[in-house]
């Protein structure tokens, strides 16, 4: 570990002492409140004093407890440097680091944090500079088709090559085998808002279709949850801003992505509200309301600025999404999960995967919405989880169909477009 990451460490670790104090002041003051509202006016001087006397022990308590975690790390600090192993070099320190950037990433950001994740391209466990050399370097066997993987919340490039029913290999490796596709895995700050990062990605690519060794005839873009919906936001500002990449673009596969909501942070957001509406609870909604804005943006699926600019996000009601378009020359398919074999029994309709229902990784705002797209372009993996969709062997058997299936459907139109051979025919 790197000197500024662990007084990166200690910055989380103070503010969470401090949190402590904050949380037992306020829960204090609320009873105290409460009881010398009940004494009376008699109480007042009684109260004065209580008041005076509390604040005072609360704010030298929080001032004390964050400091003391900070100090600690500082001291921890002195005996490391800043050309140290990073600790985002080892497995379980990436997975540390994707997690906190899932639950607090924008306020990492916000810092300047060590802590806080770039989107970058990912490749042999480091970052890349997407220039043509770097590129040609890494990819010495670049293709002219490129699958582009996004990962979901709390997640990074690492979650694809999850052990799963089978040991499947990564889906990259298998497109890469079967299909003929060059697989390249991102990785992003999850805590910053999905259009933030629609549109980081959305240059992203095109740096990349731009700087790729060979020319680019084709993408397949795959994301997975919140990938999902940061791949349909870059899409949107790729288009607005008339970049080329999008024009590649020819299939766009979405893994239990909540297209309309996840609820479990809708149940957040109501709980929130909730405990806010008792006084000596109240701090603990200011604790939930704490999680970071991207995490917010999966109530409805939030893809565009305009969706969350200038308003109160923990505000009740809070507005639907935006309706965006998918772009109307590729093909969008759409894979969900239940907890059930049977999509339809309680489990699966109640629980979905557990964290997305079959409906929103459809793309349904409702259960009598009509789909979008034609039936085929839908599957639900039953018996599984969210996180069975990163890489089971069902769910990359049913990629490759559906790719299959378009090139099949790409032949049979080629075919009728060339031109028909002259007849021969006997003259006298």
């Amino acid at each position: 570990m790197r000197a500024a990451e662990l007084r990166a460490f200690g910055d989380l670790g103070g503010d969470a002492a401090a949190w402590i104090a904050d949380l037992a002041r306020g829960v204090h003051e609320a009873v105290a409140d409460r009881v010398f509202g009940a004494l009376g006016p008699s109480a007042a001087p009684v109260r004065a004093a209580h008041d005076t006397i509390a604040a005072a022990s609360y704010a030298g308590a929080r001032m004390l407890a964050g400091s003391l975690v900070r100090g600690g790390a500082l001291a921890g600090s002195l005996r490391l440097a800043d050309d140290d192993r990073s600790i985002i070099e080892s497995g379980r320190g990436r997975a540390l680091v994707s997690a906190l950037n899932g639950a607090w990433g924008d306020r990492l950001s916000e810092r300047g944090s060590p802590l806080a994740l770039p989107m970058t391209v990912r490749a042999q466990g480091r970052d890349l500079v997407l220039d043509s050399a770097s590129l040609a370097c890494t990819f010495a066997d670049a293709r002219p088709q490129v699958a582009v993987f996004v990962h979901g919340l709390g997640e990074s490039d690492d979650s694809w090559r999850r052990r799963a029913v089978g040991a499947c290999p990564p889906y990259g490796e298998r497109l890469a085998a079967e299909h003929g596709f060059t697989p390249v895995y991102l990785r992003y700050n999850a805590g910053l808002h999905i259009s933030t990062n629609g549109r980081s990605l959305a240059a992203l690519l095109e740096q990349l279709v731009a700087s790729w060794p060979r020319e680019l005839s084709e993408l397949a873009l795959i994301g997975h949850s919140m990938g999902g919906l940061v791949l349909r936001s870059a899409c949107h500002y790729g288009v607005d801003a008339g970049h080329r990449w999008p024009g590649r673009v020819a299939t766009v596969f979405t893994l239990g992505a909540p297209h309309t909501g996840a609820p479990l942070e809708r149940a957040a957001h109501l709980a929130g509200h909730g405990l806010s509406l008792v006084p000596e609870i109240r701090p603990f909604a200011r604790t939930l309301a704490a999680r970071a804005a991207g995490v917010k943006d999966l109530r409805h699926g939030y893809l565009v600025d305009d969706d969350w600019a200038g308003g109160d996000p923990d505000a009740l009601p809070s507005p639907d999404a935006t309706e965006l378009s998918f772009l109307p020359h590729a093909d969008h398919y759409f894979m969900s999960a239940t907890l059930s074999s049977d999509p339809g029994a309680p489990p699966g309709r109640l629980l979905g995967d557990l964290l997305v229902l079959r409906g929103s990784a459809w793309s349904q705002r409702g259960r009598t919405e009509r789909l979008r797209f034609d039936l085929d372009h839908y599957r639900n993996l039953g018996g599984a989880n969210h996180f069975d969709l990163l890489n089971h062997p069902a769910v990359y058997e049913q990629l490759s169909r559906w790719l299959n299936d378009r090139s099949a459907r790409g032949r049979a139109r080629a075919a009728r477009a060339a031109p028909c051979a002259p007849v021969a025919t006997d003259r006298p």
